[in-house]
């Protein structure tokens, strides 16, 4: 994060964690809503559980935008902060404050021979699309306690460190840890019914290791037969709830691929469950199998030992490839998207660029697949079978989608809230391995943008339907960071089972205890504005024409780019504004009401002549 304050330190500048009180939060959310002055002189406020680790003066930030720096660099077991040292009282200090756990890598630059101005000192490459330089004096090896501290503390894992959400200490008046409970949710869609029932098979997660304890299941479906499917579907995922029609009773469920093989095998279990789902819709005789995959990767992982399900094994099935690739070509378009947005944007050829990224093509197709799904269920009243290869990255992105455009309940706060918690973390989508946190080998083939990417077509839509979810962009922006920061247990480890073994709900704090002790931030005021979008599905258009690239997120470190407006808070002082209005509006037609009526009751009551 980099902003400006006075040269006067005011904890309130600094320390402001509402996304519209200053020009540095429109770029960043990671400030505390209590931050304490643990150790003053630091000159910026600490973290419950945050600890200096080193500090040194006369230090250089080379900013892209805005030239040198000379400052204070500290480091703490939670982040980098610099601050420079203003020459006069009318100049702004500029500051820099990164968490450790958005660092991908930390580089040296130069040597103890290297000459010219600043050509000695570290780089820092970032997760969040931008990267730092900080020049340091060649004399007396410098750099070195820092580059050793930051080595240390973004990468602890390399270091028989813990993350800092393990000395993180902050309480908040609500428990977010208490957001999602499995057995509520199934509930809330109507779980146990004639049906699906609530199954504790798993309760060990020794079935499916990446699979949550609780799941959903058709009804005619013995705990026998789940263990024999589980045996035919990669990693032991087989296929399960997710979420069921209220009317219809059309159902989607989410599983990894069959374990066909090159020589075609075959599971009369597999078969009959894969029935059994079918059946239990009473509405339709026919079930369609979404394969996230393109159809050329799904033949290769034949020779793998999986594959896709065949329409002449699987009776009434209509097999449908999304074409949706595989994580690694996700995370090269992210490389070249990261290249265009920082530091710097040519203008005459940003659009070409953009375009030669991929970026966008890979959001639309996301999005595009979810919205098939939903055209099956809501159109068709046809249930759905998701997965791509092991059932814990596309099959996320489509589920999760799928369900917000289809359930009201999950364009709210706490509903989107459940979601994540239910599609990505008890589901075993892989963050630890994905993001890659307190880890040092960032060039590892398991990185990828697969949940940025779900974020971002939640954004996608919610610019389409502006009215029909509670929160704001500043809640997604602050969900991406604290996806890096590893100030918070939320997002930390593979599967619910790691973050059961890890006690992560007694050890960590939520990253929602955090959102929901102050709500105001992040709701949209448009919300409800017409109610008829929060009862209907949505269905958004997955066209090039209306996906756009979210320069809110992407390219908020570039000035240039930025939102000069706060314009959630705009809107929130002209919602307000209107209220008033509408109130004024009200009391007097009130008042005339009242002295029509007078004036009636008073003819009314007068002698007639």
């Amino acid at each position: 994060m980099e902003k400006r304050v006075s040269n006067v330190y005011t904890p309130s500048k600094v320390g402001s964690s509402n996304s519209m009180d200053s020009d540095y939060s429109k770029s960043s959310s990671l400030n505390s809503k209590q931050e304490t002055l643990v150790n003053n002189d630091t000159g910026f406020p600490l973290l419950p559980g945050e600890k200096r680790q080193d500090l040194k003066t006369d230090v250089t930030y080379v900013c892209p935008y805005n030239g040198l720096s000379k400052g204070l660099l500290t480091i703490t077991n939670y982040r980098l902060h610099f601050r420079s040292q203003a020459t006069s009282d009318k100049e702004i200090a500029f500051v820099v404050d990164v968490p450790l756990g958005v660092v991908s890598r930390v580089e040296k630059v130069g040597g103890a021979s290297s000459r010219g101005e600043n050509s000695y000192g570290i780089d820092i490459f970032c997760k969040d699309m931008r990267n730092l330089r900080f020049a340091h004096k060649q004399e007396n090896h410098s750099r070195r306690t820092v580059f050793e501290k930051l080595q240390t503390f973004a990468f602890p894992w390399a270091y028989n460190e813990r993350l800092f959400a393990f000395s993180y200490s902050e309480t908040f008046p609500e428990d977010g840890w208490s957001v999602y409970e499995p057995v509520a949710e199934l509930k809330r869609l109507g779980v146990n019914n004639d049906t699906w029932r609530i199954t504790r098979i798993n309760d060990n997660y020794e079935i499916c290791d990446s699979y949550p304890a609780v799941w959903a299941v058709p009804n005619n479906a013995p705990d026998d037969l789940l263990k024999q499917v589980a045996g035919f579907r990669s990693r032991n995922r087989l296929p399960v709830l997710s979420w069921i029609h209220p009317v219809s009773q059309a159902t989607i469920t989410r599983c990894s691929q069959p374990l066909v093989g090159v020589s075609g095998k075959r599971s009369v279990d597999d078969e009959k469950y894969i029935n059994l789902i079918m059946e239990a819709n009473a509405r339709s005789d026919k079930l369609s199998i979404m394969d996230a995959r393109p159809s050329a990767n799904a033949i290769a992982n034949k020779a793998k030992g999986g594959g896709y399900e065949s329409e002449d094994a699987y009776q009434n099935v209509e097999l449908i490839f999304l074409d949706i690739h595989n994580i690694h070509v996700m995370r090269e378009s992210l490389r070249k998207l990261k290249e265009i947005c920082f530091p710097a944007t040519d203008d005459k050829k940003w659009l070409s660029s953009v375009e030669s990224s991929l970026w966008l093509k890979y959001i639309k197709c996301i999005l595009s697949g979810a919205v098939r799904i939903v055209d099956k269920i809501e159109n068709m009243s046809t249930s759905v079978v998701v997965h791509c290869s092991d059932g814990w990255d596309r099959t996320a992105q489509l589920t999760a989608l799928a369900m917000i455009l289809l359930d009201p309940y999950y364009r709210s706060l706490k509903g989107f809230e459940v979601l994540i918690e239910k599609e990505w973390l008890s589901f075993g989508h892989k963050f630890q391995h994905r993001i890659g946190h307190g880890d040092s080998h960032h060039s590892d083939a398991d990185r990828s943008p697969v949940f940025l990417q779900f974020i971002d077509c939640v954004w996608q839509v919610t610019k389409q339907y502006p009215h029909a979810f509670e929160f704001n962009e500043h809640f997604l922006i602050t969900i991406i960071d604290h996806l890096y920061s590893c100030r918070f247990g939320t997002f930390l480890c593979n599967t619910e089972r790691e973050r059961v073994q890890d006690e992560l709900k007694k050890k960590t704090v939520s990253l929602w205890s955090f959102i929901n002790s102050t709500p105001e931030q992040y709701r949209n005021p448009l919300y409800g504005s017409y109610s008829t979008s929060l009862q209907t599905v949505l269905k958004p258009v997955a066209s090039s024409r209306h996906i756009r690239l979210w320069k809110g997120l992407y390219c908020r470190w570039n000035p240039s780019m930025r939102a000069q407006d706060p314009i959630y808070q705009r809107t929130r002082e002209l919602l307000v504004l209107q209220e008033q209005l509408q109130r004024q509006v009200d009391d007097c037609r009130f008042e005339s009401n009242n002295t029509k009526s007078n004036y009636q009751h008073a003819r009314l009551s007068s002698p007639l002549h």
